[in-house]
């Protein structure tokens, strides 16, 4: 939504690069709908999911998060995206160890090495 006129009771909202303007009645074309991320989605359940994959947040596309969102929807999922995102997903099983410097600030700090 990217403007509301309580006066003149129209909507104007934009799909892609088009903006579309609502008065009146025609509001009842439009549903309201929510988004999360399969993070936050973690432990809950849905009727229905929907799950983008694009190869531009190719960081993203890892098998343990695809489960994940394959798993939120119970009656209904839908993975919206290409054939190669989806097989960078399905392959991509993510790094099992991390590299987070934790060790390296530790030891700056003075602590000693824990193996």
């Amino acid at each position: 939504i990217v403007n509301c006129d309580p006066k003149t009771k129209e909507l104007h909202v934009q799909f892609d690069q088009q903006i579309v303007h609502y008065q009146g009645k025609e509001m009842d074309q439009l549903s309201l709908a929510y988004a999360i991320t399969v993070h936050k989605s973690q432990g809950s359940e849905y009727s229905a999911v929907i799950v983008p994959l694009t190869t531009h947040h190719y960081m993203m596309l890892q098998r343990n998060l695809l489960y994940t969102a394959i798993t939120r929807g119970k009656q209904l999922v839908v993975l919206i995206g290409t054939d190669a995102a989806i097989k960078k997903a399905v392959e991509n099983e993510g790094s099992t160890r991390r590299f987070t410097g934790l060790l390296h600030q530790l030891s700056e700090l003075g602590a000693s090495p824990l193996f």
